[in-house]
């Protein structure tokens, strides 16, 4: 037992050595390529492009920066900082050069001085977020500056450095900048529903709903799906579960029970929170997914393909898959009921907690319990 123990412990030491040489040559490597990039960069001539133009590329860069300062010095140390961390950085000595480049290519930020003799970077500020209000805006400023850099922030800079800076606090300045700016987006991005090709498609798209092929949604976010014996799979959708988050334990139908239209078929359960799905067709119950019992964590995979609540025995099914939706129908109830929970939580005004425009994260497992039943019985008790 105890060589037993002592080879345990080696392996995972010699595991965690491993993985931290590799991590090392990773880095090691990346550093040399954008040190590569660096040197490179700065030996290639883009006068065509703009006269004091300086660009430096890395593979898969954080973000795309252009720089603009009329100061030589400080667009050497942004261009040292910044690619060293992995970002891609353009830098161009007047505010008329930086707004040509704009016009050409994408950024992510562009960093400006405030004081230089060509164009004000006040001027640039605002023409940036005239021409591309996608690009986010950074003042850099000295200290006898710093009121006019804050005043830059009511044109639409999102915040400032002052000269002269570290490195670390370029980097960290950077850093925020970025996870604020992707937050914005991904808050401002429509989360897509897609229509998949084949069953467990879901598991792929994160960052959205999906509803496989042939498969048909009910008004309470049930799907149904037809199997070639007649029979029907039962379970809950992409879009419950992702707007639900974790589900606990799930209380199953009885085997032989009948069902119609409208009635309870099974409960999902959430901590002390029960949410009761209604069934998307009349019919028998003649199977219950006994593996989802056992492992509920299974939905979080994808809640279609093998991971059915029940089957059911249908007795009207001609009648009953009029009231369904599929396809594009399918599609069009899954916008208009996002738009109704962002709209929900709007009125509620719970900016603040945690759910807002956060439509796919199971953020809905944060409310309190009125507005979780208000919100859960508009979209699933219908």
């Amino acid at each position: 037992m105890a060589l037993f123990l002592l080879a345990l412990v080696l392996f995972v030491i010699l595991d965690i050595a491993i993985r931290a040489m590799l991590k090392k040559i990773h880095n090691d490597k990346q550093l040399k390529e954008r040190q590569e990039a660096l040197a490179v960069s700065l030996k290639l001539d883009y006068i065509r492009e703009a006269k004091s133009l300086k660009r430096a590329e890395v593979k898969e860069p954080k973000a795309k920066i252009l720089c603009v300062d009329d100061e030589a010095v400080i667009l050497d140390s942004f261009r040292k900082i910044l690619v060293l961390d992995g970002y891609a950085v353009d830098t161009v000595e007047s505010g008329p050069e930086a707004l040509g480049l704009i016009r050409a290519h994408h950024y992510d930020f562009v960093f400006t001085d405030l004081k230089m003799p060509d164009m004000s970077g006040e001027d640039v500020v605002k023409s940036v977020k005239h021409l591309r209000p996608d690009i986010d805006v950074l003042v850099i400023t000295g200290y006898a500056t710093v009121e006019s850099a804050v005043e830059c922030m009511k044109f639409g800079a999102m915040d400032y450095i002052q000269k002269p800076f570290t490195e670390d606090e370029l980097l960290a300045l950077t850093t925020k900048s970025l996870i604020k700016r992707q937050d914005r987006i991904q808050k401002q991005l429509k989360p897509i529903v897609h229509i998949t090709r084949f069953p467990g498609a879901e598991k792929f798209q994160r960052n959205g709903f999906s509803i496989p092929g042939g498969v048909f949604i009910s008004p309470n976010h049930c799907w149904a799906s037809m199997e070639t014996e007649g029979c029907l799979h039962v379970g809950i959708d992409d879009f419950a579960k992702k707007l639900i988050g974790s589900i606990d334990s799930i209380e199953m139908p009885n085997l032989g029970m009948n069902v119609a239209v409208g009635q309870p078929l099974f409960t999902l359960k959430q901590g002390q929170r029960t949410l009761q799905f209604k069934s998307p067709v009349s019919g028998k119950v003649s199977k219950i997914n006994s593996g989802l019992v056992q492992e509920p964590e299974r939905l979080d995979i994808t809640p279609y393909d093998g991971n059915w609540i029940c089957i059911l025995d249908p007795v009207n099914i001609d009648t009953d898959l009029k009231e369904l939706k599929i396809g594009k129908a399918a599609v069009d109830f899954y916008h208009a009921d996002l738009e109704a929970f962002q709209n929900s939580v709007k009125n509620l005004n719970l900016e603040n907690n945690g759910t807002h425009d956060a439509l796919h994260s199971g953020d809905m497992a944060k409310l309190d319990e009125k507005n979780w039943r208000m919100v859960t019985g508009t979209l699933f008790d219908r």
